[in-house]
């Protein structure tokens, strides 16, 4: 608890960006450090990102017939959101693309090529598989639908999508308002780097849970959902 203090000292001395204390199973220390800067920084950039990106309409989608590398290809500048760190990992490959079509969830190419109906599948997916299982997915989205279907479908997408962006955007500076140093009062109190990212974690995974439970919902009355035998959990 000694060395603690000391550290704590030390840091407070030189003025060191936000650190953050941990232990490890030995009881010892070691620290995540996070430049406030840098922070902010990124989480205006970020920002600007998003409030510029935009997922293609569906006009701009290609109706020419593009074969699988074209298509990943172009999946790939459409979904360009990901951190230069994470797009290491292939977030679409010919493999997976090719289990979507197994298992259903899309409709198989034609003579093997890919036209817009299939390129608006698997934008709607690829966006989607990051909060949604594919089961739950395939519920929004069926692949028993005509093209107008699909095209109403995935409007409609593109268009939530923009004000979703719009409404992730605003809370997330208002809940890093202290980061970034803006006058802005923040609901959850975020001070630091460490608290936004669990705040974070936690908004995530509840969004993805109420997302699952609305879709349970489907088909169903408000007696059947608060009936006498229903299930009273949340």
């Amino acid at each position: 608890m000694v060395e603690l203090f000391m550290i704590q000292e030390t840091i407070a001395e030189q003025d060191l960006p936000f650190l953050v204390m941990q232990y490890n199973e030995r009881g010892g220390i070691y620290l995540m450090a996070y430049d406030s800067r840098l922070v902010a920084a990124k989480l205006r950039r970020w920002e600007k990102y998003i409030n510029n990106y935009r997922l293609p309409s569906w006009e701009q989608i290609p109706d020419l017939g593009l074969y699988m590398e074209q298509v990943i290809m172009l999946l790939k500048q459409y979904l360009d959101y990901l951190p230069p760190e994470l797009k290491e990992e292939e977030f679409i490959t010919a493999a997976t693309i090719n289990n979507y079509v197994r298992t259903k969830v899309m409709p198989g190419p034609v003579k093997k090529k890919y036209y817009r109906v299939h390129i608006a599948y698997l934008i709607v997916i690829c966006t989607m598989k990051q909060g949604m299982s594919l089961a739950l997915i395939h519920r929004l989205m069926p692949m028993d639908i005509d093209e107008d279907q699909v095209r109403a479908i995935y409007e409609a997408f593109v268009t939530k999508q923009q004000a979703a962006a719009a409404y992730f955007v605003a809370q997330v500076r208002n809940g890093a308002g202290a980061i970034l140093e803006h006058e802005e009062p923040s609901v959850l109190g975020i001070e630091t780097t460490e608290e936004l990212i669990t705040a974070c974690v936690f908004v995530g995974s509840l969004s993805r849970l109420l997302a699952e439970k609305l879709m349970l919902l489907e088909n169903r009355t408000l007696e059947e959902g608060f009936g006498e035998n229903a299930d009273v959990s949340p």
